[in-house]
């Protein structure tokens, strides 16, 4: 068999990369607009839920990212990420749809999971096949650009809640969702995927248990463990502000509409932050540019918590919290996929996604328990904690990824073969 040509491993595929982040703008739109509805589902008397069930069920489509994050690169090596793509985009247009039909909260709580059951396999999935598709040099670029529809995603929510929720509630928000995701659906089937990348080959080369040693044994096995620290506190803050933002705006005297628009400033600031800090990272390198951007979560957090309420002051906060947790866990993601060897790729990814997932589960849920004991300020006094942890944990990885190198994590695979190089 002749070699790859060496210009495929530096060659974008911009289209491939285009189709990635619409399909992370429908993951995200999904996501974060339960966010927005939190008020009206606390009041909708017919659900007959309260803010600490609203917590969980809010974290529940986490726990179904986290099984969805996992299986998909096992999946994939066997059935194709397209396939796979495929399958996980259709189950979270389902999980959508029910959402926006539930009648009680144990309705809502499972199609939350299912949803969140798709979007755990298509995001892995479409952020593999993005990073895949781009030049080594321009890593951290193309995973912001990819994970740029998380947020995007949540600025689409925040805008379309603030005349839609008013004038009819919560239930076209979800449909909606559905809607985009079926729209998005037709899109992936007539777009052909790489499956001849110098990482595609790669990733085939070596059995799924080759790829879970050198992830879990000796010092891959140390980083691993970082890297879920990172990922696991730095979305305990994300997520849980994501849910809970707006309804802690309220808490704090401000207006539904107001508290709705600075939903939007958090989303908005993750999004244009993370192109500022990416491209920071393809200079700086992706850890050490994680340390600022977790440094920033922290700020915003003890801002609210320090400084008097007011408009202008609070606006700042928020955007410090929605560039530090929307881009942290953007580069936390490129250090992943750059750290390990190459045919390990899509697993390590599938590792920082899951754990990232264990996050956000958390997130929501200690948010709604920590409004019901102490309002705001409890909520920001928890995931203030959660950032500097989160913040603690970014220096660790900054020096393991200073001190090591993807050979630091080659323990011995029986019957592998080299491995490609990124």
């Amino acid at each position: 068999m002749s070699p790859p040509r060496p210009a495929a491993a530096h060659r974008a595929q911009p289209a491939v990369i285009a189709l990635c982040m619409v399909i992370t703008v429908i993951e995200g739109y999904n996501l974060i607009v339960f966010g927005s509805v939190v008020p009206l589902l606390v009041a909708d008397a017919g659900l007959g839920i309260t803010d600490q069930q609203i917590g969980l069920i809010g974290g529940l489509v986490y726990i179904g990212a986290i099984v969805g994050a996992l299986l998909a690169p096992v999946l994939a090596q066997r059935a194709g990420r397209k396939r796979v793509l495929l399958l996980a985009i259709g189950v979270f247009a389902l999980g959508a749809l029910l959402t926006g039909l539930s009648t009680s909260g144990g309705m809502l709580a499972a199609a939350r999971f299912l949803t969140g059951l798709g979007v755990g396999g298509a995001l892995t999935t479409a952020m593999t096949v993005a990073r895949n598709s781009a030049p080594p040099q321009r890593g951290s670029l193309v995973v912001t650009i990819t994970m740029a529809g998380i947020p995007l995603g949540g600025v689409v929510a925040a805008l379309l809640a603030i005349p839609v929720l008013p004038a009819f509630g919560w239930r076209p928000m979800f449909v909606a969702g559905a809607g985009l995701a079926l729209a998005i659906l037709v899109a992936v089937v007539a777009m052909t995927l790489p499956t001849d990348t110098p990482q595609d080959l790669a990733d085939r080369s070596w059995s799924g248990a080759d790829k879970l040693r050198v992830l879990f044994a000796g010092r891959g096995a140390v980083v691993a463990v970082v890297i879920a620290a990172c990922a696991v506190a730095n979305m305990v803050a994300w997520q849980g502000l994501n849910v809970w933002a707006a309804q802690s705006m309220v808490d704090l005297g401000f207006s539904l509409t107001t508290a709705l628009l600075l939903a939007f400033v958090l989303t908005a600031a993750a999004v244009l932050g993370s192109f500022a800090t990416a491209t920071a990272a393809d200079r700086r390198g992706s850890a050490a540019v994680a340390v600022v951007t977790s440094a920033c979560t922290l700020v915003g957090l003890v801002a609210v918590l320090l400084l008097p309420v007011s408009l202008p002051g609070v606006v700042v906060a928020v955007a410090l919290m929605g560039i530090g947790g929307h881009s942290t866990m953007n580069l936390v993601h490129t250090t992943t996929s750059d750290i390990y060897p190459l045919p390990a790729r899509a697993a390590a990814l599938g590792w920082s996604n899951g754990t990232s997932f264990i996050g956000a589960f958390l997130g929501p849920a200690l948010g709604g328990a920590a409004i019901a004991a102490g309002g705001a300020r409890g909520v920001f006094s928890t995931f203030a904690v959660a950032a500097a942890v989160c913040l603690a944990a970014v220096v660790a990885l900054w020096v393991a990824d200073r001190r090591s190198t993807a050979a630091t994590f080659r323990v011995p695979v029986a019957d592998a073969p080299p491995l490609v190089p990124a």
